[in-house]
């Protein structure tokens, strides 16, 4: 039989060096055919293969990648079901802005429209989940259509996130001209960002140091900004939420948090600067309902971030550290309007709840069916591991308990688009991404069983994550929905399935914990298994009776207006009183 050669000078040598020269040393990948050439000269190139079980645990992976290293994070799948297995990754990755490249393959140009094996029109697929989307036929023109891919997923000139190029088989063994391999596509000069208008900075300067009441709300574009967000909030004295997308920028110690007292603050606050995020379900749209009076200052690199359901007062289009040091540095000596008192009260109230909160956790009382509290596990879990741990949060019921109850420098959870399941894999490549450093990732069952068997490449990569499973066998938040709305309980219920036993048939190490007395030392042996060289899992029984915050807040059964029921309520009466 005679198999087409890859030579040195093909166009899947191109893509390998490519990924080479612009720093990618890993990519997460499922082998196949149709991407064969890419494949192995990636490995010729030195790029390490994280070989997964499932083509949308590869693009979670490169999506926690990217957002863990603040560069790109590439996935290589292959044609026909590769891509549409990738599809979920890349809504997610698409709903994040995260900056992700998706290569493929799809059959020789000779085969094509004639019913070959996986041939597909990967791009009408994927076209609305990207920034740019090309099938590249002609060998000379990959280099410069990856150039472009990886800029648009960047976000330079745009919204960054995902981004997906396909080469047909063929085309990956062709020969590509040295003419056309241009220095400057391989090794681009910094992308440059015009700096803030001065005129825009005066005006939010004159918003923000002329309230009473401010209160700054980060996201994605402000995980760069971190010291100059403190410097802000230390100078302004405003208070401060965080969300998922930028959990760990501000200390928890820092006096303007105030977490706990999220609902208050909302509506209290006379001025909402945001910082890269946008106004999206999690906090309520902008809505005047939620927000009363409060006027807007909004700043971000990319306009969708800036303008989106409501317009600012002022607004910056401006990476977000250089936007802030130009606040400072406008507002010069000017004292702020700040409401000290109303802001040290907020923080002495966050503290008090913070405190209660860590009281109850300890001591949350078993369900009627004798099963520990999720709390249990949760204060356990804090107990054991260092505050610079990554946490992972997954699941519905259980994201909640981890969300309100983990701390975290390092956090990441399925974001907006509520895309459970990616747990294990944002693990994978958190502890591939933060050596020497603990990845916990905290998962209900359903959302584990997603992608369970990414224990398995954990277990060949040697990946030191622990996974903890908490195991109340039900969709919880959906079961309680279907009690209280509907009287009757449908296709809600799973079984207590022992995954500790899953875990030890894949090669991790497994415990079974049923009783919270057994958590501190289950926990350490794992921890142990960590130090050893590759996984663990904890499968921890916990009651399904336990009710999360998320599950009595009506978010399952979806309101019309707003996501929570008391901001539905709230919006409803803004509306007739309009």
């Amino acid at each position: 039989m005679s198999t087409p050669t890859v030579t040195e000078d093909s166009a899947a040598a191109l893509i390998a060096r490519f990924l080479k020269a612009r720093g990618v040393d890993r990519v997460f990948a499922l082998c196949g055919g149709h991407i064969m050439p890419t494949w192995m000269r990636l490995d010729a190139e030195g790029i390490r293969i994280i070989d997964v079980r499932d083509e949308r645990a590869a693009v979670y992976m490169a999506h926690a990648h990217a957002e863990l290293t603040g560069g790109l994070g590439v996935a290589l799948v292959t044609a026909g079901p590769g891509v549409t297995n990738a599809m979920t990754g890349l809504a997610n990755a698409h709903v994040a802005r995260a900056p992700v490249l998706v290569l493929s393959g799809t059959p020789p140009r000779a085969q094509e429209h004639r019913g070959a094996l996986q041939d597909m029109n990967h791009c009408a697929f994927v076209a609305p989940l990207t920034r740019f989307a090309r099938t590249v036929r002609e060998p000379d023109l990959l280099l410069s259509a990856l150039d472009e891919a990886v800029a648009r997923a960047l976000g330079q000139g745009g919204e960054p996130g995902p981004v997906f190029v396909d080469v047909p088989v063929d085309v990956l063994r062709a020969r590509v001209s040295p003419a056309v391999q241009l220095p400057e596509l391989f090794n681009p000069p910094p992308a440059t960002v015009a700096g803030p208008d001065q005129a825009a900075v005066q005006r939010a300067v004159d918003v923000l140091w002329s309230a009473k009441r401010p209160l700054v709300i980060s996201g994605r574009g402000a995980r760069r900004a971190g010291p100059e967000l403190v410097a802000l909030l230390d100078r302004l004295g405003a208070v401060y939420l965080d969300t998922g997308e930028s959990r760990g920028l501000v200390p928890e110690s820092h006096p303007g948090v105030v977490a706990a007292m999220r609902g208050a603050v909302m509506q209290q606050a006379d001025v909402v600067l945001t910082l890269g995020r946008r106004l999206d379900f999690q906090l309520a749209y902008g809505s005047p309902a939620v927000f009363g009076q409060a006027r807007f200052v909004r700043i971000a690199d990319c306009a969708a971030e800036l303008r989106d359901n409501r317009r600012g007062a002022a607004e910056l289009l401006a990476d977000p550290a250089e936007a802030l040091r130009a606040l400072l540095q406008a507002a010069g000596e000017r004292a702020p309007a700040t409401d000290r008192v109303w802001a040290a009260g907020l923080r002495e109230q966050h503290v008090a709840r913070s405190t209660k909160l860590l009281q109850t956790m300890a001591a949350a009382p078993a369900g009627r069916d004798g099963r520990m509290h999720p709390n249990r596990v949760i204060a356990a879990l804090r107990e054991a591991l260092p505050t610079d741990t990554v946490v992972v949060a997954d699941g519905g019921d259980f994201l909640s308990f981890a969300r309100v109850g983990l701390p975290a420098d390092t956090y990441l959870d399925p974001g907006s688009l509520g895309c459970i399941g990616v747990g294990t894999p944002f693990g994978v490549a958190a502890a591939l991404a933060c050596p020497g450093r603990r990845v916990l990732v905290a998962t209900g069952d359903g959302s584990f069983g997603f992608n369970a068997m990414e224990l398995d490449t954990a277990v060949r990569h040697r990946v030191p994550v622990l996974v903890v499973v908490a195991n109340n066998g039900s969709w919880a938040i959906e079961v309680r929905d279907q009690q209280e709305t509907h009287g009757k309980v449908v296709g809600t219920h799973l079984q207590f399935a022992d995954h500790a036993m899953l875990a030890r048939a894949l090669g991790a190490h497994g415990e079974r914990v049923e009783r919270a007395e057994d958590l501190p030392a289950a926990i350490a042996r794992a921890l142990a298994a960590l130090d050893a060289g590759g996984p663990a899992l904890l499968d921890v029984v916990v009651t399904p009776e336990a009710a999360s915050s998320d599950a009595k807040s009506g978010l399952a059964w979806v309101p019309d207006l707003q996501p929570l029921a008391a901001w539905d309520e709230a919006e409803a009466r803004w509306r007739a009183a309009s």
